[in-house]
Parts: C-alpha cells; sequence; structure tokens
C-alpha cells in the first residue's frame, strides 16, 4: 500500500482487519470521516469479489465506500496503518493479534471492536493483545450499534476506551463524523465489560419475547439485568458512569430491544421452542454464547450475585430446561432492591 505522508490528519490510515458486518460498516464509518482506509479479509475470493462489487455478502444492499482497498495479504494492510481496527469474534481475537504482532510499529493502536471474554484463560480482550502484541497500544470501541446502521450511515455514538487519555481523544476525533460519534474515555475494563455482559443478557431478553412473556417481564429482565453488569463491573474496576453509559447500559438496551440483535434473535428462538443448534442454525455469530459460561465461573469464583446470566449459561449447557430457568428466577427470595 503506497504511503501518504502528506496529510497531516492524525491517525490518516487505518486498516480494519475483518470484512463480516461490522468490520464492512467500521470501515464506511472511517472512510466517512476523511480516513484512508485498508480492510483485510482472509479469503482471497471474498477480498477480489468486495474489490468487484463493493459490497459485503454480510451486508446485502450496501455500498462500500469507493476509496476503500479490500485485500486479503495481511503484509500489505498493515503496511503503514497508523491504527487497526480489530473487527473479528472475541474468541478469534488472540489468533489475530498474535498474527499481525511483528507487523507493526511500536505504540500501534490495536482497537479491539469485539464483545467478550476469552474462554478458558478468563481474558479480557485488551488483555490478549497486550499479551500477544507487546509493541500494540490496546483500546476497545463499544456501544449500541448495529452494523447496518453504522454501514448506511444513520446516527449512532459508541465508546472508544484507552488507558491514554491524549490517544483516546485523538482516535475518537480520527472517526467522528456527524453520524459516527465515538465518546472518548480511558475506563477499558468498564468498556469492554459492558458489551460483554449484555450479550449474555440479550439472550436472556430474546428468551422472554420468545416466551411471550409480555413487556412489563422484559422491563423487569433488562433493569434487573443492569444490576447484574453493575455489580460484575464494579467487581472489576469499572466505573459506575461507564456503566450507565454507552457500551453498558446504552448498548444493553439496544441489544435486549431488537431481533437485529443477534444475541437476541438466538434467545428468541430458543424462547420459541427451537433447539440450539435449531437456534445458531442461521449461522450468524451470537458472541454471548460463548461468553456466559465464563461470566458464570467469574460470578460463582467471585461472589457475584448474577442469576440471570448464571441462568443463561445453564441453558446454554443443558443444565436446565428454559422452563425450570424461568421459575428459578421467579422464586427466588424478594428482597432489597440492590
Amino acid at each position: 500500500m503506497p504511503s501518504d505522508r502528506s496529510s497531516d490528519l492524525p491517525f490518516h490510515r487505518f486498516t480494519v482487519l475483518g470484512a463480516g458486518s461490522w468490520g464492512s460498516a467500521l470501515a464506511n464509518a472511517a472512510a466517512r470521516a476523511g480516513r484512508r482506509v485498508t480492510l483485510w479479509t482472509r479469503d482471497a475470493q471474498t477480498a477480489a469479489a468486495m474489490a468487484r462489487t463493493r459490497e459485503s455478502r454480510r451486508l446485502p444492499g450496501v455500498q462500500l465506500d469507493r476509496s476503500i482497498a479490500v485485500t486479503a495479504s495481511l503484509a500489505d494492510a498493515l503496511a503503514d496503518a497508523d491504527a487497526i481496527l480489530l473487527v473479528v469474534p472475541a474468541q478469534a481475537v488472540r489468533a489475530v493479534a498474535t498474527e499481525i504482532a511483528d507487523g507493526i510499529a511500536d505504540g500501534t493502536p490495536v482497537i479491539v471492536c469485539a464483545k467478550g471474554i476469552e474462554r478458558g484463560t478468563y481474558k479480557f480482550m485488551t488483555q490478549i493483545v497486550s499479551e500477544c502484541a507487546p509493541r500494540a497500544m490496546p483500546a476497545i470501541l463499544s456501544g449500541p450499534s448495529f452494523a447496518d446502521d453504522v454501514a448506511r450511515g444513520l446516527p449512532t455514538a459508541v465508546t472508544l476506551a484507552a488507558l491514554d487519555a491524549g490517544q483516546a481523544s485523538a482516535l475518537s476525533q480520527a472517526l467522528a463524523t456527524a453520524t459516527f460519534r465515538p465518546y472518548h474515555s480511558t475506563d477499558v475494563r468498564g468498556t469492554e465489560i459492558g458489551g460483554a455482559t449484555k450479550n449474555v443478557l440479550a439472550i436472556a431478553a430474546g428468551i422472554v419475547s420468545g416466551r411471550a412473556l409480555g413487556a412489563s417481564a422484559a422491563a423487569a429482565l433488562i433493569t434487573r439485568g443492569f444490576a447484574e453488569l453493575v455489580r460484575f463491573g464494579r467487581f472489576f474496576g469499572a466505573r459506575l458512569e461507564t456503566l450507565t453509559g454507552l457500551s453498558g447500559l446504552g448498548d444493553l438496551v439496544l441489544s435486549c430491544s431488537s431481533p437485529q440483535s443477534r444475541n437476541f434473535s438466538l434467545g428468541l428462538a430458543l424462547g420459541s421452542g427451537a433447539s440450539l443448534d435449531q437456534a445458531r442454525a442461521g449461522g450468524k455469530l451470537a458472541e454471548g454464547a460463548f461468553t456466559a459460561s465464563v461470566i458464570a465461573a467469574l460470578a460463582r469464583e467471585n461472589d457475584i450475585d448474577m442469576p440471570i446470566a448464571s441462568a443463561v449459561d445453564a441453558v446454554l449447557d443443558g443444565r436446565t430446561s428454559i422452563d425450570a430457568a424461568i421459575e428459578g428466577l421467579l422464586t427466588r427470595p424478594i428482597g432489597a432492591e440492590t
């Protein structure tokens, strides 16, 4: 990829690793912000098709900005990148972070755009980047955002967090447009926890909808689920303003209220009587299905009261039925609201 050192824009050259729906959407957002964007996919045929048609098969009907370069060469994608948006599933972050470790310059921001916690290690996304790509500056982007909305340029606000306040602010400014609003933060852990936890709770919200338990039950689920999210976040040092902000409460409300959410859709199918295999048959990844067991285990180990998340884990693991899980939640002792 040719160098463009003449531009004085901060973080002028963005590389997006992952050309699924969210990666394609963020590539469009960065291009609208005036950045020079390279979009990488591992599959050469997919890259060639996207370059030719300017369309992602994951976002039918949405055109990829003409200025975006699409490649299957990781070396070309990383060349001269000022910042990297790492847009792969949470459980694949380790593999890709390891793969790019030697191809980036010292201090290059690697902004993880996945919402999850790694199974087995129980590590958060930025911890994995720090471990596998020590030359990188880890950051996280999360918040209430559907790929289709962002790709089409509909108004969206998210959180972009990095430990260095100046870098977080500069990255947010670099990606900001009138319709894509990244609010910066230094609360990396809180931003990560909001996205990971809300995915699990969105499955529960989908189950409530699938079982036709009513709007009152849905509101109670979101409210009590948010209490769990706050307890979990505060244990790991998250700031309350982060948990009540875009990447916490905002993302929870969005994901728990629309079938556009893959996690909500998974729960909706389960609540409507589908088996887990049937619910997953559409091929769309629901990150909460992988994160539920991690959050439930961390809650048990650290004595964090998270009955909804634990119930979702038990349902997904086959240890209990949906009806038994609902009954268990409804027959819990009545206590003070906390």
